[in-house]
């Protein structure tokens, strides 16, 4: 019988073996070789797999290829760089060609940062590589060296950002079957700017500050505006016949004055008394109305941030108190409006969050004053839970625990009655066997 001169799993299946093997005088395997499976597409171009030590993850790379290459979702390796693909992406984010997962257009900031990224740290490292050919290894040694020169946790994942943007359109154009940015192991981030002033505190904290920059702070602590919006917000954004701020747009530092940060961020918010007592008072200081700036250095330049922070720390200083950020500030008016209260819903709302879920995990804090109420809730429950355990001992019925069963109270025996199980006789012909 004559005997096939390869097996049918051997198909598409590559084998090197090293230099000094004795197969290759003809003689059986002694080392250990590597393999890597192949296919072809209708071009009769090749696509091949890494290789790897296991015989069985080649057979299985060609298994899933085939399948890949039938349905469209595998071409032959792309010539694309890293540094090609990062050039691409950034262009398409300027353009508006390229969206973010969320559909929307990248805000120029982001896009700065994404570039700024790229060029310093991504380029360097791995611009040389072809993004088909990036491996999980590529992406974890870019981390770790991140990790050596003592980046944070948030400036490495920050870093990382863009790369993972790359790969994940590179897989979405079929450039990529596996993605090397999953299952990485990254520097946990641990969020400490978790600082919440009592509204006393509030209250003193922008008392202390120069009555010129008494409203940027109002505006943070009691509406939550973030600081972009601050700088774009315009005399006739603030009604003081409806009682609401009206928040219409955003600022950039360098493109200017931009659409709100998320789509939810075009929304109108409710102003307290004091906030609309210092607003007023604002607006009658530096006599400007209409679509001119409410709180920018002229009526058509907007302020500094570092300015408006330089003196409210020095004022504070001066009396003795801690300085506080305004994103700080922003915190607190989010666990006022929750502390006070109000619906998460209109809370995500009032603070222009897409989805409640950020609300609730972000700026869900509890205010101290708030902690001790919780206390004293904790202690009439276990009073009033000591009372009944007390009076229904003294009377000897049976007191029910937190598992739904019933304790009888120390002191008293148990009923011991005995109890009469009645059986019923066989129903059917197996169960009288």
């Amino acid at each position: 019988m004559q005997r096939m001169s390869k097996a049918r799993s051997d198909i598409g299946i590559e084998v090197r073996h090293t230099s000094s093997c004795a197969s290759r005088g003809g003689k059986r395997c002694d080392c250990e070789p590597r393999y890597r499976g192949h296919v072809k597409d209708a071009g009769g171009r090749k696509i091949r797999s890494p290789w790897t030590p296991s015989k069985a993850e080649a057979i299985a790379w060609r298994q899933e290829a085939v399948i890949a290459l039938r349905q469209g979702r595998l071409r032959p390796p792309s010539p694309t760089t890293v540094k090609d693909a990062g050039d691409a992406l950034v262009l398409g984010m300027r353009t508006g060609a390229v969206l973010d997962r969320s559909g929307k257009p990248y805000k120029p900031k982001t896009i700065r940062t994404y570039e700024h990224a790229l060029v310093t740290y991504v380029y360097p490292l791995l611009g040389h590589r072809k993004v088909s050919s990036l491996k999980r290894g590529d992406i974890q040694g870019f981390i770790e060296a991140m990790r050596a020169t003592g980046a944070s946790p948030s400036t490495i994942h920050n870093r990382l950002d863009p790369l993972r943007v790359i790969v994940r359109r590179a897989i979405d154009n079929d450039e990529m079957m596996v993605d090397p940015c999953a299952r990485l192991n990254l520097p946990v981030v641990r969020n400490n700017r978790t600082r919440i002033e009592a509204p006393a505190m509030a209250e003193t904290l922008i008392a202390a500050l120069p009555e010129a920059e008494q409203a940027f702070w109002a505006l943070a602590f009691y509406a939550g505006l973030r600081r972009g919006e601050l700088r774009a917000l315009r005399v006739d954004d603030v009604d003081f016949d409806a009682g609401l701020v009206r928040v219409r747009r955003g600022w950039d530092d360098v493109e200017g004055e931009i659409a709100p940060k998320t789509f939810a961020g075009r929304r109108d918010v409710p102003m307290m008394g004091e906030l609309r007592r210092i607003c007023r008072a604002h607006k009658l200081q530096t006599g400007r109305h209409g679509e001119q700036l409410f709180l920018g250095r002229s009526a058509t330049d907007p302020f500094y941030p570092s300015t408006v922070r330089a003196r409210a720390r020095n004022a504070w200083q001066a009396a003795g108190l801690e300085p506080l950020t305004a994103h700080e500030a922003r915190h607190c008016a989010a666990s006022y409006m929750i502390a006070c209260g109000l619906d998460w819903k209109k809370v995500s709302e009032f603070l222009g969050h897409t989805d409640v879920r950020t609300t609730f995990n972000r700026y869900g804090k509890v205010v101290e004053e708030d902690l001790s109420e919780a206390a004293e809730r904790l202690d009439a429950y276990f009073a009033r839970h000591r009372d009944s355990a007390e009076s229904k001992t003294q009377t000897g019925t049976p007191m029910q625990d937190f598992s739904g069963s019933y304790r009888v109270p120390a002191g008293q025996a148990a009923n011991k009655k005995p109890v009469s199980i009645g059986v019923s006789p066989p129903t059917t012909q197996f169960e009288s066997r």
